[in-house]
């Protein structure tokens, strides 16, 4: 297997070979879905195509959009689903199932996975994103990217970066300052290109600051390659490149899809009026054949085993869906139920029409040919017997309406299909199939709110008055509203989108063959009002500001102590379990130490307190005791650990603690910084449980702004240059600063502007002269 740089090397060597024209054909499309070779080279066109949860490759008529059919593929759970698994290792034996299937058909490169931040639960493609949170993104693309390169394909992690709307999405200049761009929105790509080394890294349509993502020197340049150190190439999202050629300067490898022709010959015009350096193209081409050589370096595949990947969807599907609620009932918990109940006499009623025509993935870019695809009532009856299970559809889809024509319900109206619901449930087990209809989220556009459509809550509160059991399970891409309704139901179980094998897993888990394993990635806010992105959400005129900076997601709603349906991290299974921290680092000292050091481990054990196996997510959230010196979440995300235990069974595990886990963005300095002081290290099942948490010492290295033209006599005191100049030139002003009376109010003074005071113990000559003894800037 030849190595990245003997790679590198050999198209070097390749591209020395060609003319100029040719150098330039490489970095357009040959058509929707192919790059172009160079015959005469034995350089093929390479096949890219969608999607991150199952491949899309269209056998006819190309398009965007999956308007048009495609080759029958695996419709794994889409990220929503993925993210609530906190599985890195399930998510990369996906990661090397999407592979197979991608390599036997002949694609070199998959787009996917998508890792933007989930920043308003509005956003209508959240169902390809796996979280709000920048660490558990990370985690779960890097282990997807390493599983589906492990085939010899390339992945394509998108959509870089700061792509976190469907309006406007072309176009929308996206404002964010340079420490949350840091903190929240750029780490999932960064910890995905170090660990899992993506061929392609795919740039987003939006402006990030007043520049296209295509056209960022910053973004592709600075910080994608030399600071994280890619390797890969640059593909442009289908469209999004705006001028070519300031494109290719900053770092934009390959434009998709093809342009006739006409942006090469944009390129090879500006290299011979000397416009652009030939050494540019040169770098991009020599990545391009880069990656057709590794492409034709790996073995061919001719099948995959479709029945394996179809049980992997299904187990999947269990281990991401996530038990909100599960209320005590008659002899135990309403879920699990218990199939011997279910009779002809006594069915288990199935009231929903999602139960037969399932919502398993969203729509848009990403839409998968399912090689088949399950559904809870097929399911269902299979088990427990077709007389054992009644069905009725309770509301309309448009996407059944050729079912609902067979079945004559297409006629009725909605009270006619509540009130057959409600006759059926009287006095039964009812399970309620509710969520939102395909046309309500998918790519291309937003939604407006986040609750579920209004008929659907009417017929849970007329069926929850007639059942004697009511159980709601979910189908839906993202978050939403659960505040109101929820207590209508005895279990609620938040199944998202998941695939198709999502009805033989939800089966499974209604009856208690699979447990459901998931944990939200994703916040439940207790209204949309809650969540701060909303006041800036999509903006306006082109332009969307982050003014909640860093505080999206949990990080916003505990900062704000707002009440929430369900706290991020959270679920519940079908046994308990017990932490208990075993040991803790005496200090963390992160003097002298580099961005991913370890600087210490908590130590936790586990305890399965139940009667049968299950999984339990251990979640380590740092934050500060000590005062702050800037704006911080009350707590975020520092690492996590999945664990299956037996019934009774305990296992001990390390958390470990990094230096940049406890680090925030200094833009000053530009780079990350460590407060010292005391911080609180909590282990718990969410991010609001604080049972288990325990105070630690932080050392650090001291840190100080830069003395500028304006900084406060308060700073130059507590500088370690500024200070002893201050004693030379005007020891006064030190005892002024630290005055019990008035320090406060004189330290917060620019030290500029109180030189210019009459009677102030400097003059502004003392002042120039003290400046002039700091080092030059950036010296």
């Amino acid at each position: 297997m030849s190595t990245h740089a003997d790679l590198t090397a050999r198209a070097a060597a390749l591209v020395e070979e060609m003319t100029l024209e040719e150098k330039a054909s490489l970095t357009s499309g040959r058509d929707f879905w192919h790059t172009k070779g160079v015959e005469r080279l034995g350089l093929v066109p390479l096949m890219l195509t969608d999607g991150p949860h199952g491949l899309r490759k269209q056998a006819g008529a190309s398009d965007h959009l999956g308007l048009n059919s495609s080759v029958p593929a695996t419709c794994f759970p889409p990220a929503a689903n993925l993210g609530s698994t906190w599985d890195p290792e399930l998510v990369r034996e996906i990661g090397v199932a999407l592979g197979e299937e991608t390599k036997a058909n002949g694609v070199a490169v998959l787009l996917g996975p998508g890792t933007n931040i989930k920043r308003s639960p509005l956003c209508g493609r959240n169902f390809e994103y796996f979280s709000e949170d920048p660490l558990l993104s990370g985690e779960l693309a890097a282990a997807l990217v390493d599983g589906v390169q492990s085939q010899g394909v390339g992945a394509s992690l998108k959509h870089f970066a700061a792509n976190n709307q469907e309006t406007d999405r072309m176009r929308v200049d996206a404002r964010i300052d340079e420490r949350t761009l840091r903190e929240i929105y750029l780490p999932a790509f960064e910890t995905t290109v170090r660990k899992a080394q993506p061929w392609t890294v795919m740039c987003s349509y939006n402006k990030v600051n007043g520049t296209y993502a295509s056209q960022n020197r910053e973004l592709l340049t600075q910080i994608l390659r030399e600071e994280w150190g890619f390797e890969g190439l640059v593909v442009s999202d289908w469209g999004a490149v705006d001028q070519r050629i300031p494109a290719l300067e900053a770092g934009l490898d390959l434009e998709m899809p093809a342009s006739g022709g006409r942006t090469d010959a944009q390129i090879v015009r500006a290299v011979r009026e000397g416009e652009l350096d030939e050494s540019v193209l040169d770098a991009a081409a020599t990545r391009i054949v880069t990656m057709i050589l590794r492409a034709a370096g790996t073995p061919a595949r001719e099948d995959f085993d479709a029945s394996a990947h179809h049980e992997l969807a299904r187990r999947a599907a269990a281990a991401g869906s996530v038990l909100l609620r599960n209320e005590e009932a008659e002899g135990g918990d309403a879920l699990p139920l218990r199939p011997s109940s279910f009779t002809e006499d006594n069915p288990l009623v199935l009231i929903g029409e999602f139960a037969r025509t399932p919502r398993y993935q969203g729509a848009g870019s990403s839409q998968v040919n399912p090689i088949r695809l399950d559904t809870v009532l097929d399911s269902l009856r299979a088990r427990l017997g077709e007389e054992a299970v009644a069905f009725a559809p309770g509301f309309h889809l448009a996407e059944a309406a050729g079912v609902q024509d067979q079945d004559g319900t297409a006629d009725l109206d909605p009270r006619e299909l509540r009130e057959n619901a409600v006759a059926l449930a009287e006095g039964r087990t009812a399970v309620l199939f509710l969520g939102l209809p395909a046309k309500k989220e998918a790519e291309g556009y937003d939604r407006t709110d986040i609750s579920l459509p209004a008929e659907q809550i009417e017929l849970l509160r007329a069926v929850s008055e007639a059942a004697s059991l009511s159980i709601v399970v979910l189908s839906n891409g993202s978050a939403v509203e659960v505040e109101s309704w929820e207590r209508l139901a005895n279990a609620l179980l938040e199944a998202w989108l998941g695939g198709q094998g999502a009805g033989s897993a939800i089966a499974d888990m209604l009856l208690g063959d699979l447990a459901p394993e998931g944990r939200l990635a994703e916040s439940l806010p207790a209204e949309l009002a809650q969540v701060p992105a909303q006041l800036n959400f999509p903006g306006e005129a082109g332009v969307v500001e982050y003014g909640e900076r860093i505080f999206v997601g949990y990080r916003g709603l505990d900062a704000m102590n707002a009440p929430v349906a369900h706290p991020f991290g959270s679920g519940l299974g079908y046994t308990r379990f017990d932490l208990e921290i075993r040991s803790i680092p005496e200090r963390l000292d992160a003097r002298g130490t580099a961005d991913g050091d370890i600087l210490g481990s908590i130590r936790v054990r586990v305890t399965n307190l139940g009667e049968r196996a299950g999984a339990e997510i251990v979640q380590l959230y740092v934050g500060r005791e000590s005062p702050s010196g800037i704006a911080r979440a009350p707590r975020s995300l520092a690492g996590f650990a999945k664990l299956r235990l037996e019934a009774g069974e305990s296992r001990e595990i390390d958390l470990p603690i990094t230096r940049r886990a406890l680090s925030h963005w200094d833009a000053a300095a530009h780079g990350w910084a460590v407060e010292e002081g005391r911080w609180i290290l909590a282990v718990g099942e969410h991010s609001r449980d604080s049972r288990h948490a325990v105070a630690v010492e932080v050392l650090a290295d001291a840190a100080h702004p830069e003395l500028v033209d304006h900084s406060t006599l308060a700073e130059w005191t507590r500088h370690p240059l500024g200070r002893p100049l201050l004693e030379a030139h005007a020891p006064g002003l030190t005892a002024l600063a630290e005055d019990p009376e008035i320090g406060e109010m004189m330290g917060a003074m620019p030290l500029v502007r109180l030189s210019r005071f009459p009677g102030m113990p400097i003059t502004e000559a003392q002042y120039e002269a003290m400046v002039a003894e700091l080092p030059a800037r950036g010296a």
